[in-house]
């Protein structure tokens, strides 16, 4: 992976910095975004935790990718102004399963109902008696 820093722009109000960068990647298919992280953070030299893709795209019919991220000042930070959806995106979050109002967890299911016995079938009345 060929990682180049297209810009970087000091955020000081959100106490962030952000960067666009591209990354190659020749030999491999698409990098996802936890090797990214990882290499963003080695070339800035910030925690792996403070550093968010925001976004991250490959580009068509060229072995490159290009994309946006930020590295933050401390973990508070991060927990501040990022967005939920990003945070799972970056792994740093777990995603919320919803419950269902009067539904069974979805862990267990249901038992099955047990067959109710069945009644003898009434007899036919007999004819010519």
């Amino acid at each position: 992976m060929d990682l180049k820093i297209i810009e970087e722009r000091p955020n000081p109000l959100l106490k962030r910095t952000e960067y666009r960068f591209e990354i190659g990647h020749d030999t491999a298919s698409t990098p996802n975004r936890d090797s990214v992280r990882t290499e963003l953070a080695k070339a800035l030299k910030v925690p792996k935790d403070r550093v968010i893709i925001e976004r991250m795209h490959a580009k068509y019919g060229v072995a490159k990718s290009v994309g946006e991220a930020a590295t933050y000042q401390t973990k508070e930070a991060v927990d501040a102004v990022v967005r939920e959806h990003i945070l799972i995106r970056n792994g740093l979050r777990e995603k919320k399963v919803k419950a269902v109002p009067g539904a069974a967890p979805a862990e267990t299911p249901a038992p099955a109902p047990a067959a109710a016995p069945s009644a003898p079938a009434p007899s036919a009345p007999e004819k010519g008696a």
